[in-house]
C-alpha cells in the first residue's frame, strides 16, 4: 500500500494536463472548506505553452551543496538534459538529511542529524519520491502528539481530509484541552488573532508582522491556552525561538502546516536511515541522467568577472586538510581572558590568548565537540559522547579516536572573528586548485557556507546580492541526543512525540519503533533506542556538549519514568548552529532562487518563496525553483510546483 497521500504526478505534464490541473484545484478550492471535498494542491510555474522538456543546447550547470536543495536542482536539471556537477564539502550528501554509518557494539547503524517527519503536504518532495519510485523506503506514522510538562492533557493529530474552518472544528471536538484554549473574540486583540492567522497573504502578512517577534507579538493579546498549546511547541517547531522569529514567518509556518493544510498533521518516516531511503535514490538518479557529484571537496575561490561567476575553484579533501581559509566568529560564552573559543556547537575552535596556532575540538571518533579538563599531567581534551581523550596539543592519549585533532593557522583577526586556514595542508596532485566553468552556478549551501562562499570571491562580486547575503542570520543551536538503552518500556503516545514545558528537550523519537535496522537491534538485545531533540537552545543555558548531555539525561528520566535506572549501552549528540534564521525585519532583504547577478541562483531552506513551504519542503521546492529559473531562461518547460492554498481563506 502506497503510504502517501493522493500527489499530482508533474513530469512531461502538458498543457491541456496543466489546465485540467488547474480546473480540478480552482473547483476543489472553492468546494474545499466543506465537508465534501478535499482542497486540491495549489499549482505554481505552469507554462501557458507547450515547450521541450529538454534544453535545445550544451548547457552546463555547477551545483555547490549537496543538501535536498541542491540535490532537487542536480535532479531537475540534469533529467533536462543539462550537464550537471555537484560540489559537496561533506563526505556524504544530504546535508541535514544525511546519515553516516556508527558502531554501537556488534552491530554497525546509521547515524543522522535527528529524525524528519514527511508531512503529507509536502507535495513536492512527494512527487519527487514518487519519480524515483521510492515510496517503500516510508511508512505512516498513523498520528502525532504533543505532550506537555505540565498544566495540559496530551493532544493527537491525524489525517485530515478537512481544511478550515472544519480542522479547528475537528481539533476542538476532540481535545480535552479545548476549555482551555481562552479565546475570546469580543476583545479586541483576540480577535486581531483569529484574523492574522486565517487571513494569511503574501506579502501583506509581512508587511503587517515582519517588524515584530513572535515574543513581542503575542504579548498581552494571544489567548493563553491557544498559545501554550499549539502556537508555542509548533514556533519551536521551525527551528527558531520565538524571541527572535518573525510574526509574519510565524503565520507562514503556522499557514503551510495548519491552517492552510487539508492534510492533517499525521506524517510518514523512513524505513530506514534518510540517506538509504531519498539521498541515494536522488544521487543514483543524477547520475544515471549523466550528473557528476564530487563529494569531500572544498571551494576554495568564486572568479567574478563582467558582472558574472566565470568559474569556481576547489580543492579535493575537507577544512582540515585544505588550503582553504575561512572565517569562523568568537564564542563570548566560553571564552576567557587567556582562552578564545571561535564556532559554536559541533564545529568549534580554540586558540591560546595571542597565539597564531588553533585546535579544532571536533573529536576524530564520531564528531562530537571536546571539552577542556585538567588532569595531573596538564590540561587535555575529553570527548563527553564516548570517552576519546586527547593532550593539550590535540595529540590522541586513549580511544575511541584513532586520529589527533586536527590543528590550524590564524591567518587574520577581524573584530570579533578570526580567519584559519589548515596548518598541514594538502594540495590536489597538480598542486592546484581545479576550476570549474558553467553556463549557471547554483549556490545551495547552509547559511554558514553561503557566506564562506562569497569571502572567497575574486574580482567583483555583485554589491545589492553581496548586502543580501551579508544580512543573513543562523538561528540557534540545534541539538540532538540518541541513547541506545538496555530496556524497553510502555509508550501510548506517537513514536515521534513533540513535548513542551521541558528545559531543553522539544521532541523524543521511538527509534526502534521507526526503524528497521533499529527495531532488529531491539530485537536482538531487548533495548530501546530513543532520540531527543532541542529544536533552538539557548547557548547561555547550555555552554558545552556536556551540559547538553547531562540535561538529555535528566529529562529523558522525567519524560519516560520507566527507564530510570536503565544502562546507557550507547549515545550519540550531533550539535548543529546552522540552520536558517528568520528574525524580525529580514523578509524585505531575503534572497530569491533568481539573484541580480544573471548567471547566479540561490537554494535553500533559507531562500524566499512564493509560496507557503516548510523545512524540507522548502528545501526541495526552493532546488526545483532554481532548476525552473534555468529552464525558462533556455526555453524549456518548467515543472509545475505545488502548494497548500497560498493565502487564507479571510485573506485582508
Amino acid at each position: 500500500m502506497n503510504p502517501f497521500p493522493e500527489t499530482w504526478q508533474t513530469p512531461d505534464i502538458s498543457r491541456r494536463s496543466a489546465l485540467k490541473l488547474l480546473g480540478v484545484g480552482a473547483v476543489g478550492g472553492t468546494l474545499g472548506y466543506t465537508r465534501f471535498a478535499k482542497p486540491q494542491p495549489t499549482l505554481h510555474q505552469v507554462d501557458r505553452l507547450d515547450l521541450p522538456q529538454t534544453v535545445g543546447r550544451a548547457t552546463k550547470a555547477i551545483i555547490v551543496g549537496g543538501g535536498l536543495a541542491g540535490l532537487a536542482t542536480a535532479y531537475e536539471l540534469s533529467k533536462r538534459g543539462m550537464a550537471v556537477t555537484l560540489l559537496e564539502r561533506s563526505p556524504q550528501l544530504g546535508g541535514k538529511i544525511a546519515s553516516w554509518p556508527i558502531q554501537v557494539g556488534d552491530h554497525e547503524l546509521r547515524m543522522e542529524h535527528g529524525f524528519h517527519g514527511f508531512f503529507p503536504q509536502y507535495y513536492n518532495l512527494f512527487s519527487l519520491v514518487d519519480e524515483l519510485k521510492a515510496q517503500d523506503n516510508f511508512q505512516s506514522l498513523n498520528f502525532y502528539a504533543v505532550l506537555y510538562k505540565n498544566g495540559y492533557k496530551p493532544e493527537a493529530f491525524y489525517p485530515s481530509n478537512a481544511a478550515f474552518p472544519w480542522n479547528i472544528v475537528d481539533l476542538a471536538v476532540s481535545s480535552e484541552n479545548r476549555l482551555k484554549w481562552g479565546i475570546n473574540l469580543t476583545k479586541l486583540k483576540h480577535l486581531e488573532v483569529f484574523r492574522e492567522i486565517t487571513s494569511f497573504r503574501m506579502p501583506q502578512t509581512y508587511e503587517r508582522l515582519d517588524h515584530l517577534s513572535v515574543e513581542e507579538w503575542g504579548q498581552g493579546q494571544f489567548p493563553k491556552g491557544l498559545y501554550d498549546l499549539y502556537f508555542l511547541p509548533f514556533a519551536k517547531s521551525s527551528l527558531n525561538s520565538p524571541d527572535v522569529l518573525s510574526a509574519g514567518e510565524l503565520m507562514q509556518f503556522f499557514h503551510f502546516y495548519f491552517f492552510g493544510n487539508p492534510e492533517g498533521l499525521a506524517f510518514n518516516g523512513t524505513c530506514e536511515d534518510m540517506g538509504r531511503c531519498l539521498v541515494d535514490p536522488l544521487s543514483h538518479a543524477i547520475e544515471t541522467n549523466g550528473g557528476q557529484i564530487l563529494t569531500g571537496v572544498t571551494v576554495s575561490q568564486i572568479n567574478w568577472a563582467d558582472g558574472k561567476i566565470a568559474s569556481v575553484d576547489y580543492q579535493k579533501g575537507n577544512i582540515a586538510v585544505n588550503p582553504v581559509p575561512f572565517w569562523c566568529d568568537r564564542n563570548p560564552l566560553l571564552s576567557t581572558d587567556t582562552t578564545e573559543y571561535f564556532g559554536a556547537g559541533d564545529r568549534l575552535f580554540v586558540v591560546d590568548a595571542n597565539s597564531d596556532q588553533a585546535i579544532s575540538l571536533t573529536c576524530t571518533h564520531q564528531g562530537c565537540s571536546v571539552h577542556k579538563e585538567v588532569a595531573a599531567n596538564g590540561d587535555g581534551f575529553v570527548c563527553p559522547c564516548h570517552g576519546a581523550t586527547y593532550a593539550g596539543d590535540g595529540q590522541v592519549m586513549s580511544g575511541p579516536a584513532q586520529e589527533n585533532l586536527a590543528q590550524f593557522k590564524v591567518l587574520k583577526r577581524e573584530n570579533n572573528r578570526i580567519q584559519l586556514m589548515a596548518a598541514n595542508p594538502v594540495k590536489n596532485a597538480e598542486g592546484l586548485a581545479d576550476s570549474l566553468e558553467a553556463d549557471y552556478f547554483i549556490f545551495a549551501a547552509d547559511i554558514p557556507g553561503i557566506k564562506n562562499l562569497f569571502a572567497l570571491s575574486q574580482g567583483e562580486p555583485n554589491s545589492t546580492v553581496m548586502a543580501q547575503i551579508s544580512q543573513l542570520q543562523v538561528a540557534d543551536p540545534f541539538a540532538v541526543g540518541r541513547f541506545w538503552l538496555d530496556r524497553d518500556f510502555e509508550w501510548e503516545h506517537s513514536w515521534f512525540t513533540s513535548l513542551s514545558g521541558y528545559d531543553l528537550t522539544d521532541s523524543i523519537t521511538l527509534y526502534h519503533k521507526v526503524q528497521g535496522d533499529y527495531t532488529q537491534w531491539a530485537a536482538e538485545t531487548g533495548g530501546s533506542v530513543v532520540e531527543l531533540h532541542a529544536y533552538c537552545y539557548k547557548e547561555k543555558e547550555f555552554p558545552t556538549q556536556q551540559a547538553l548531555l547531562d540535561t538529555f539525561k535528566r529529562e529523558l528520566w522525567e519524560i519516560v519514568p520507566d527507564l530510570e535506572g536503565a544502562n546507557i549501552l550507547h549515545q550519540e549528540l550531533v550539535n548543529q548552529k546552522n540552520f536558517a534564521g528568520f528574525p524580525p525585519g529580514s523578509y524585505p532583504n531575503r534572497p530569491s532562487s533568481a539573484t541580480a547577478v544573471p548567471n547566479l541562483l540561490f537554494a535553500g531552506d533559507w531562500v524566499k518563496m512564493p509560496f507557503p513551504c516548510g523545512l524540507m519542503e522548502r528545501a526541495v521546492s526552493s532546488g526545483l525553483l532554481a532548476a525552473n529559473e534555468v529552464l525558462h531562461r533556455e526555453g524549456s518547460a518548467r515543472r509545475p510546483l505545488m502548494s497548500v492554498n497560498p493565502e487564507g481563506v479571510f485573506k485582508v
